[in-house]
């Protein structure tokens, strides 16, 4: 029996009296004679956990994986149970009168049973705080071992140094609990005389076809029975010395055993011939564990632990191409039809299989296969097959063999006898074997079926013609696999820790037979095979073809596929470890499973592969023609292979994905297809799709399309990007209707805010200040554009200040009404104000517009009709002055009046009169003839001298006021336009307005910090220290 044997732990301990493994975790729980427990994670190496019982020996260990818990028996007669996730002591009890032997935990109820040197077994409950239930005594010595049986857990067995084993039955502990008291049974179901000296340990098969136990003792044999009829079935000789462990391994077909002779021995368990004997230099094993759902088995010695992996972790199964599903269960056979089973749509999701009992198989099955037409099923054991129907598992061929292999043809086949003899059948008769292969010059270690038969050497590969068995071609490498596509050209050869690509040119094989009219020689024929490609570091675990595309899964549970060019691509990463069955193309599905026959699925449409090929081998005629087969629901992903393989062009008219598409044509510039899709995407939500708007716009802007940029802004609301695009191409219409849409909004009054100063709207401006309760700012704003609204805003400053509790604060702001001495300038800055309007009036007429209008209207709409500055100021809930909405806009309403190209020197008077700058009124009154009085665009009039006292403005806190911000501050101001005016939005600034009011503070405040005047300062107005900086 070929069991392969691979060694997945060894760490040294001391002597290992009791061993098990954890159902779910990969950790391995050892009871020491040093008086520890300890657990190690077998595939790390790794100690998880020490737990210090007690100063003698721990004789049994045994995991509690329900709760969490490790149960431990030692010589102290005690019982100790720890939580081995917090390592805390759960309980401690005394449990028998001497030494504690083993310990089986019940797999159903809260019950453990323990047995001990005082020749009892006792029950306890844990969910009773660990209360003893019932009491077996009927051995006359040291009971060694105890086993629940695994196919009725109401029974268990014992073994004891009085040479007997007993069968007991757990049912009179229901009577016991019920009742409340501690019964005793003293009488087994039977008893067998199992050994002639010590009987040390036993196990039970847990098949359901054979009531077998096994035992062990110490006249150094190990002999199974059938306790049914109470005989030996088979005695078990070979240990040199007392054997202690005894077990029928719960997955494979195998006995182990171990002794004091420092062997681990395993048996074949249908023969009972011994397979292999282990022996790792850890001198005498003691006991021995496997676990329930794995080929893994836990080995206790003197001088450590062993964890080995016995046989293979796949499943033992095969299917055909439509879907039809055999695996092994020990010797049952099993079946499912896939086509009938339930499957989600996602891909990795289990499917559900309806599973029935197929039949039986005569021999232990190591693998099934399926012919090629899918109508037999050959089933390799231990050196013999058996060739089955499909459908009604009937034994249709069987001889002995140790490999078998199908040919194309579903009516041939080959059994590989011995290393010397290879068999060829045709119709399930032996035929004539060529006498290429009836003389075979070398040992044949294995052999692999598909389009050539293939022999393995001990170093190489040889290919062989089926008909004439003629050497096609010798290879040097020694394969653990060699799968075959169906159109039998392309093949994969998988090493150990590689695979290759090839193709075989069967033309060239028989051209070169015409040609020469011979036998090739033991090398072959060179030109019978091509090299495509070798793939270094992948160990191909299962596979399958799907056209000319190979589908594989690794040592690192990726499942890839690779192409007849050589590229290797992923598909998805599996969870665990899996196989491939196979494909079935009626489902577009790949199926694998797991060891435990867990299946699942992903979808792979066929032409979605052939599809792919084509591309990689840049065949784009092919492809075209095979997408229109291809389902919708896959081009998405095709869409994402294609950008990957360098054709986004392709993948723009391949997805269905709105988003992947829009993505694509804004990659390949194609703005009409993008305009396109961002309107669908507007139309199906309702709402426009801003960031995809704002996409189109900076391509557009990137190409220099600047009306697609600007209606794509639009539709993005990108307002910085159209306030850009306006001020650098001068566009004044742009600039208003966006100030309108703006202002008012709160978290875009920055960009209003930008867009009236461009303008020179500058009382619009100020209003915005005022709206979003920014005083000082508007203060210094007006001091600075527009000085006539200066006393009317400081009035405002100074309100709120007094009703926030800082009147100091407000007596040192001086009012240009008030101390007119205190603002040297202050008539020129009015007079630059009016000139200012007067070239924006000017500008206005040259551009074309048709205004009209006389010096006494503009009188009537001067300052004289105004209410005074606090009739605009209201206050709220908490006493802080609000202006009012009713404030005109100053600006448009007389200073940019449309009504006459000049304005005339009553109409400034006139707005200047009433506000208690009497002074600077008769000034400007006085100061030339209304004739002469106005500067028109391109026009030097009698005011300049007023233009030259302007132009004499130095440093900060000298005469006059320059017409308007240097550059550097401007940039500045400008830079403050990414927060909001009112504080609603804004970024890094914090306060919003903080660096225009930076930009502005240059052009300061004067005020009498002494309230005497006799001191001047100026001060930079920012977010507090313009209201609270002098308190």
């Amino acid at each position: 029996m070929k069991v392969d044997v691979k060694r997945k732990m060894l760490v040294r301990s001391g002597r290992v009296k009791s061993i098990d493994l954890h159902p779910t975790e990969p950790w391995v729980l050892a009871g020491l004679y040093t008086g520890k427990a300890v657990i190690w994670n077998y595939e790390t190496q790794a100690v998880y956990k020490t737990f210090d019982v007690c100063d003698g020996p721990v004789r049994a260990a045994r995991f509690i994986s329900r709760k969490g818990w490790i149960v431990v028996g030692s010589d102290d007669f005690m019982v100790r149970v720890y939580n081995y996730g917090t390592h805390e002591l759960i309980k401690e009890f005394e449990a028998h009168r001497d030494y504690v032997r083993d310990i089986a935990v019940h797999p159903v109820q809260p019950w453990i049973l323990t047995c001990s040197d005082d020749a009892s077994i006792r029950v306890w409950n844990w969910d009773r705080n660990w209360k003893l239930l019932h009491k077996y005594e009927g051995h006359s010595n040291f009971i060694m071992s105890i086993e629940i049986s695994p196919k009725d857990p109401n029974l268990f067995a014992s073994a004891s140094v009085d040479r007997t084993v007993k069968v007991w039955s757990l049912s009179s502990v229901n009577v016991s609990s019920n009742t409340g008291n501690v019964g005793t049974t003293q009488s087994p179901n039977f008893t067998l005389d199992a050994h002639g000296k010590s009987t040390n340990c036993l196990g039970y098969y847990s098949g359901s076809d054979k009531p077998y136990l096994v035992t062990g003792g110490d006249d150094k044999v190990a002999r199974v029975w059938d306790y049914v009829s109470k005989s030996t079935v088979a005695t078990l000789e070979g240990h040199n010395g007392n054997v202690n462990v005894a077990k029928f391994h719960p997955r494979l077909p195998l006995i182990i055993t171990a002794a004091e002779d420092n062997s681990v021995k395993l048996w074949n368990g249908s023969t009972y011939r011994m397979e292999n004997s282990l022996n790792y230099g850890l001198d005498r094993p003691w006991c021995i564990s496997f676990h329930p759902s794995s080929n893994v088995a836990a080995l206790g010695f003197d001088g450590g632990v062993v964890v080995i992996q016995l046989g293979k972790e796949d499943a033992v199964a095969s299917m055909d191409n439509s879907g039809k599903l055999i695996w092994a269960k020990n010797t049952d056979i099993m079946t499912a039809n896939l086509r009938a089973s339930s499957s989600s749509n996602e891909n990795g999701a289990r499917v559900s299989l309806q599973k029935k009992e197929l039949g039986n198989c005569d021999i232990f099955p190591q693998s099934l296969q399926h012919s090629p037409n899918g109508r037999f099923v050959a089933a390799l054991g231990d050196s013999e097959y058996i060739i089955y129907t499909a459908l009604a598992w009937r034994n249709k061929a069987f001889g002995s063999g140790l490999d078998f292999a199908w040919a194309p043809d579903s009516n041939e086949y080959a059994v590989r006898e011995s290393t010397l003899r290879v068999k060829l059948y045709r119709s399930f008769k032996e035929r004539t074997t060529p006498e290429p292969l009836s003389k075979i010059g070398f040992s044949v270690e294995g052999m692999y079926g598909g389009a050539l038969l293939a022999l393995r050497g001990n170093s190489f590969l040889s290919l062989h013609d089926w008909e004439s068995g003629h050497v096609v071609r010798r290879i040097d490498v020694v394969p653990k696999s060699i799968h075959w596509s169906d159109s039998g050209d392309l093949f994969v050869i998988a090493t150990e820790d590689s695979f290759f690509l090839l193709k075989y040119v069967k033309s060239a094989f028989n051209a070169y037979l015409e040609e020469h009219g011979s036998t090739p020689s033991e090398e072959g024929v060179d030109e019978a095979l091509d090299f495509i490609a070798e793939i270094s570091s992948e160990s191909i675990k299962s596979g399958t073809w799907i056209g000319d595309c190979f589908i594989f899964t690794n040592a690192q549970n990726k499942l890839s596929y690779i192409v007849s060019t050589g590229q290797v691509f992923t598909i998805a990463h599996l969870d665990s470890q899996m196989s491939i069955l196979g494909y079935v193309s009626a489902h577009n599905r790949l199926y694998l499973a797991d060891k435990d026959m867990n299946v699942v699925s992903y979808i792979l449409p066929a032409r979605v592969i052939e599809y792919q090929v084509a591309i990689i081998k840049g065949d784009l005629t092919t492809a075209h023609h095979l997408l229109p087969d291809i389902p919708l629901d896959q081009r998405a992903k095709l869409a994402h292979f294609l950008v990957s393989q360098g054709h986004p062009d392709l993948a723009l008219n391949v997805t269905t994905d709105p988003d992947h598409k829009f993505e694509l044509a804004i990659q390949l510039n194609k703005l009409d297809v993008a305009v396109e899709l961002a309107n669908e995407s507007s139309s199906s939500s309702g709402v426009d799709d801003t960031g995809k708007w704002r996409l189109v716009s900076e391509c557009a802007m990137a190409s220099w399309n600047i009306p697609l940029a600007v209606q794509c802004m639009k539709r993005a609301r990108d307002y910085p990007g159209l306030l850009l695009v306006y001020s650098s191409t001068g566009n004044v219409a742009g600039l208003r209707e966006l100030a309108a849409e703006t202002s008012g909004s709160g978290s875009n009054d920055n960009i209003a805010f930008t867009c009236y100063l461009t303008l020179g709207q500058y009382n619009d401006c100020l209003e915005l200040l005022l709206r979003a309760k920014r005083i000082p700012e508007a203060a210094v704003f007006a001091r600075t554009y527009l000085p006539s609204q200066a006393a009317r805003i400081v009035h405002l400053w100074k309100a709120q200040l007094v009703s926030e509790g800082k009147p100091k604060t407000a007596e040192a702001i001086a009012d240009p009404s008030e101390y007119e001495n205190l603002f040297p300038g202050f008539q020129q800055a009015i007079l630059s104000e009016i000139d200012d309007a007067a070239q924006h009036v000017g500008a206005s007429t040259d551009a074309g517009a048709n205004v009209n209008n006389t010096s006494a209207d503009g009188a009537s709409r001067g300052r004289d009709g105004l209410p005074s500055a606090r009739a605009y100021v209201g206050h709220d809930t908490e006493g802080i002055p609000l202006v009012n909405s009713a404030v005109p806009d100053i600006a448009n309403e007389r200073l940019l009046s449309p009504a006459s190209p000049n304005m005339s020197h009553t109409g400034a008077v006139g707005g200047l009169r009433g506000t208690g700058m009497d002074t600077t009124a008769a000034t400007i009154a006085s100061s030339s003839s209304p004739t002469n009085s106005v500067i028109s665009v391109g026009t030097v009039s009698s005011t300049s001298a007023i233009m030259q006292g302007m132009s004499n403005v130095g440093a900060r806190g000298t005469p006059g006021l320059p017409p308007f911000p240097p550059s550097s501050h401007l940039s500045r101001f400008r830079a403050g336009l990414h927060g909001g005016v009112d504080g609603t939005s804004g970024g890094d600034e914090g306060d919003n307005m903080s660096v225009a009011s930076e930009a502005l503070s240059y052009l300061s405040m004067e005020v009498n910090t002494t309230g005497t005047g006799s001191v001047r300062g100026d001060i930079d107005i920012d977010d507090n220290s313009s209201q609270a900086g002098f308190e």
